[in-house]
């Protein structure tokens, strides 16, 4: 029981029921109970603004997956002068269907259906959609066939519902014969002049090249420097000195990796401008100092008996540390490299410094082909005049969240299959 002093010096015990007492409780409750509301409208406000972004985003993207589709009849066997579909298989179809003109004969087919006019509905690259289709069915060229090929970009917007007045004319003139189809252009092109011609994979594949080249470097040799300095390093002002730098340069700006990138691997190195070779080395200095912290901490949370039981049956020290600390250690620094990576995935700044904003209209093929990684893809589109590049940056972010949440669940499944407990 609680006493209080009196006067005399003598304490006597609290009196709880005294409204003293009573007040000061119940001033108590009243800040606990503050504190919880201030808590649940911190994560309501949170929460709010996480679905406001993934609405927003999902409004304006989900459209940028479709495409808004005209039909056009083709005579092929006119047109062609009755080729034969057995001439265009093969790999060296495509040239083949290049050297028979096949532009020219859909615009002539666009022409005759829907006037002198009609090419300017249509998309640049609608032709495009008629050779892939006759490559997937060489037996087209041989009858008349009616396909769904991509309107141009503003009548896109228009029937979307967002566009300027004589595109919604046009619209109106057409809505018995405008449809809409998914946009697989979208999936499988890279970057392009026209809107409905660009697509996500170019910069998906160079993010996935540079997302190697930067995992290849950084994680080995931030888990050995972890595993060092750790397990083996003295502890001098030295070690000391290296530690303090490590948690330093994993709260350095990532411009500042950007122009150490420019400065060494471009000017001193004369590696090629915009490689995903030099942005994942780039993006592997700025991860390193992350894997490292995380991976001392993992291992640092290894149990000291798991050392010494493995040191009393004769283990050497470095079987001790890589038979049996490094793997109970492992879910922990997976964890945090696929967090670092993830981290690394968004970054824009620092490829931006060593020129990975170039215009990609071919997927890289290897580590040192001009590359492309979709934050610098979503900033160069959010640039662009046609508002038909809106929805398409919208879309790129909705493919950059779905990449980086495929990380991040992979992080928590790592954690929970191989976290131990003591």
């Amino acid at each position: 029981m609680n006493n209080v002093a009196t006067t005399s010096g003598v304490r006597r015990p609290t009196d709880w029921q005294s409204d003293a007492m009573q007040k000061r409780i119940a001033k108590r409750y009243a800040a606990e109970r503050r504190f919880k509301a201030l808590g649940l409208t911190a994560i309501v406000l949170s929460a709010g603004f996480l679905a406001f972004l993934l609405l927003v985003m999902m409004g304006n993207g989900l459209r940028g997956f479709t495409q808004t589709e005209l039909p056009l009849e083709i005579d092929f066997p006119a047109m062609t002068g009755g080729a034969s579909a057995s001439q265009y298989e093969g790999p060296d179809a495509d040239a083949k269907l290049r050297a028979l003109g096949l532009q020219d004969i859909v615009n002539t087919s666009i022409e005759l259906q829907y006037g002198d006019e009609g090419t300017e509905l249509f998309s640049g690259g609608a032709w495009r959609a008629v050779s892939n289709a006759i490559l997937d069915d060489p037996a087209l060229l041989e009858q008349t066939a009616t396909l769904s090929l991509p309107v141009e970009s503003e009548l896109d917007v228009a029937y979307k519902g967002d566009g300027n007045p004589e595109a919604e004319r046009k619209v109106e003139e057409l809505s018995d014969q405008l449809g809409t189809g998914f946009n697989w252009n979208f999936l499988g092109n890279s970057d392009a002049t026209d809107p409905m011609q660009v697509g996500i994979w170019g910069a998906l594949k160079g993010s996935l090249i540079t997302m190697f080249v930067t995992l290849a470097l950084a994680f080995p040799i931030g888990v050995l420097a972890a595993l060092y300095l750790e397990e083996y390093a003295p502890k001098n002002r030295y070690t000391d000195m290296i530690e303090v730098s490590i948690n330093n340069l994993a709260a350095v700006p990532s411009i500042i990796f950007g122009l150490l990138g420019l400065a060494v691997f471009l000017n001193l190195f004369g590696l090629p401008r915009s490689a995903a070779l030099v942005g994942g080395l780039t993006l592997a200095l700025m991860t390193m100092p992350v894997i490292v912290i995380s991976g001392r901490n993992a291992v640092k949370a290894v149990p000291p008996s798991i050392r010494e039981a493995a040191l009393g049956v004769g283990a050497s020290p470095i079987q001790v540390v890589f038979h049996h600390v490094l793997p109970l250690a492992l879910p922990g620094i997976l964890t945090g490299t696929i967090i670092g990576m993830a981290r690394a995935l968004g970054e824009t700044a620092p490829l931006l410094m060593i020129g990975m904003r170039a215009f990609i209209a071919t997927p890289p093929d290897g580590v040192t082909d001009p590359a492309t990684v979709l934050p610098v893809q979503i900033f160069l589109w959010s640039d662009e005049v046609n508002r038909g590049f809106v929805e398409k940056t919208s879309a790129a972010i909705i493919v950059l969240l779905i990449f980086l949440l495929t990380m991040n669940a992979v992080a928590i499944y790592l954690r929970n299959r191989f976290e131990t407990r003591w």
